[in-house]
């Protein structure tokens, strides 16, 4: 049987991820507007009202809108809902947290939860906050700025300090 170390399988990774939806928030309670394609700058998507930081792009896998949306008794939770900027699938988020990944043409780093609010019970019903709980998302830093599409790669970057 083959000798796999720890640090081995933290590294790897099954399948590259794919962006299939992203969406910018013109102002902190405007609605989410769905767009094809967005440049990511160190202050996170253009025409979103994000920040430069640890906050400045937010992603949520689009495995967890059906996971809430079965916690509250529907069929998946829609993006927009969430308020998160980018819907990814195909590879877990978590397993990549401080790593640096590439989205699109940018590469970003997760910093940590990009935890429910307050708003999510009125916006999902009630209990609404308690089915986003650990499927809310994460919240990533720009490393490096550059263009991202629906239907772009998600991809770890081997090699690059996070």
């Amino acid at each position: 049987m083959e000798d796999v170390r720890l640090a081995a399988m933290l590294a790897r990774v099954a399948q590259a991820g794919r962006v299939v939806w992203i969406g910018v928030r013109p102002a902190r309670l405007a609605p989410v507007v769905p767009v094809e394609a967005v440049d990511v700058g160190a202050a996170g998507l253009a025409g979103d009202h994000g920040r430069a930081g640890p906050r400045a792009v937010t992603l949520v896998q689009g495995e967890h809108l059906a996971a809430v949306g079965s916690y509250l008794g529907r069929g998946p939770v829609a993006p927009e809902v969430l308020r998160r900027n980018v819907v990814v699938t195909g590879i877990n988020l978590a397993a990549l947290k401080d790593r640096p990944l590439r989205l699109g043409g940018a590469v970003v780093v997760i910093r940590g939860v990009c935890a429910p609010c307050s708003r999510m019970e009125a916006a999902l019903g009630p209990g609404g906050y308690a089915a986003l709980r650990g499927h809310g998302g994460w919240c990533a830093e720009v490393l490096v700025p550059g263009p991202l599409a629906v239907g772009d790669g998600v991809v770890p970057v081997d090699g690059m300090a996070g």
